[in-house]
């Protein structure tokens, strides 16, 4: 079984906490979700955006969840360009189908929610995941990790590299992506009460475009040429940053971090591009989702604590804000990027 660090640096507090019977558990595991008749739940995820790895790898835990899980029908679509439009057209059509639960990765947030309550009103349970609708009917949030935690990280670790000072841009995705806006906004907060000696000179957005993200790089580097940081907001920026950096032959001059996935950052922190990717269990999230999908189709409740599987066994869920949390997120370098496959 390949190994989810994630998971287990996030779930082991909450365990503890289970373990003592302080924390009510949800006893619903994988063997036992789904028994409830023969019928077969489907679970319709709609991602921001579909054929990178980041997506793929949450659709590989989707099916694995279906799989264990027994009665769901795992459905995987999403545009092929991070275009809030088609994402728009693949949920119309997941709710024609009347599927029994539809999750979405929104690529606009506001432009989501009406939709999201049109599947509410056709009778459909909704959901977000790896980024949220806050603003929506949807019932539950699967969330990563906290914005806190993956802001932090991120600029702990850029700073760490930079020396805590000097000065350093962002390069982001979807200018309207809730996760992507929330963590920069922490890293701002972050860098102005920690780091007094940094400064952020610029954001860009360079949607789900490596090869644009790496030409905004460039150019960042040009336009502030004692600039030493980069930021790679997402799966596709942060591998960007890196490689501009590279092709400008600054590496151990301008530090680059990054939300990356563990292969496509291999090569950058092998030759030191890239100091770390900041991330978490792809795969768990993605099951975490099917699973999360299965239970608001079939009515069951969420515990404080929830036993998903062998490896997710004590996944907090909190009420006032309906949000199944993953866990911390889990910086990825090169001494340990072999352990992921994805």
């Amino acid at each position: 079984m390949r190994p989810r660090f994630a998971a287990a640096v996030a779930l082991t507090a909450t365990a503890a906490i289970a373990l003592t019977g302080c924390t009510k558990k949800n006893d619903t595991d994988t063997a036992g979700a789904g028994n409830e008749g023969d019928k077969t739940y489907k679970v319709a995820f709609v991602p921001k955006l579909q054929g990178v790895p980041y997506f793929e790898a949450m659709n590989a835990g989707g099916k694995e969840a279906a799989a264990a899980l027994g009665n769901v029908e795992w459905l995987y679509q999403g545009p092929t360009q991070a275009d809030a439009a088609a994402q728009a057209d693949i949920v119309r059509s997941y709710i024609q189908q009347k599927v029994d639960a539809l999750i979405v990765a929104p690529n606009d947030p506001d432009s989501m929610a009406p939709l999201l309550q049109q599947a509410k009103d056709a009778g459909i349970h909704v959901a977000t995941a790896d980024t949220d609708a806050p603003n929506s009917v949807r019932e539950v949030f699967v969330n990563q990790a906290t914005a806190e935690g993956i802001g932090t990280s991120l600029t702990d670790s850029l700073l760490k590299a930079m020396g805590g000072k000097g000065k350093y841009a962002i390069v982001s995705c979807g200018q309207t992506a809730e996760n992507l806006n929330s963590w920069i906004e922490v890293q701002k907060k972050v860098t102005a009460e920690k780091y007094p000696e940094a400064q952020i000179v610029d954001i860009v957005y360079a949607g789900e475009d490596q090869a644009k993200a790496t030409q905004m790089a460039t150019d960042l580097m040009n336009a502030h040429p004692d600039l030493t940081g980069l930021v790679g907001e997402c799966t596709s920026s942060a591998p960007g940053v890196a490689q501009a950096v590279k092709d400008a032959g600054k590496i151990g001059k301008v530090f680059t971090v990054g939300l990356g996935t563990p292969q496509a950052m291999k090569p950058y922190l092998q030759d030191k591009s890239s100091t770390a990717a900041i991330l978490w269990d792809v795969e768990n999230l993605g099951y975490l989702t099917a699973w999360a999908g299965a239970q608001i189709a079939q009515g069951k409740p969420f515990g404080a604590t929830n036993n998903v599987s062998s490896e997710l066994s004590a996944v907090e869920y909190t009420e006032a804000d309906k949000m199944l949390l993953l866990g911390p997120p889990l910086q990825i370098t090169d001494q340990n990027v072999d352990q992921f496959k994805y």
